[in-house]
């Protein structure tokens, strides 16, 4: 293993055991709730995300969910990256998230756009850790449609 794969390893371990966001927050003001379930592993996600009172800026996203540590930890990548970020921002980095981690390893995931989330590249190697990594993805995905 390179220095580079076991430092985005030590992060992803790191992000599934120190959680950003984890808890869901109240039920207040402009938000949506989607509950995703990875049926092959079992891993699930509830993610909550609440919007600013004109509907265009991410004011947080909470989450509670179970699985494995890269479900765990991009859930909390996640919630890290979209804080306070607009909402057609955070649609383009999903987009771009799909599409890395779609690519079998052909893509990978800029440092300076997706900050620690970068490090789930690597799991577009193994097609059955793909969806334990895009489901907090799609909950937002499916939050900001709803939303």
């Amino acid at each position: 293993m390179s220095g580079l794969e076991s430092l985005y390893q030590e992060l992803i371990l790191d992000h599934s055991k120190r959680r950003v966001g984890f808890g869901l927050a109240d039920e207040e003001g402009r938000t949506a709730t989607s509950h995703q379930h990875n049926p092959l592993c079992g891993d699930e996600i509830t993610l909550r995300v609440r919007l600013d009172a004109d509907g265009e800026t991410v004011r947080d996203v909470t989450w509670e969910g179970n699985g494995c540590s890269i479900s765990q930890a991009s859930a909390s990548m996640l919630s890290e990256l979209v804080d306070g970020m607009p909402r057609a921002e955070a649609s383009a980095l999903i987009d771009g998230f799909r599409e890395a981690l779609r690519s079998r390893g052909t893509v990978e995931l800029d440092e300076d756009v997706y900050l620690d989330a970068a490090a789930l590249s690597g799991v577009s190697k193994y097609v059955a850790r793909v969806k334990c990594a895009m489901l907090a993805w799609v909950a937002l995905e499916d939050d900001l449609a709803r939303a």
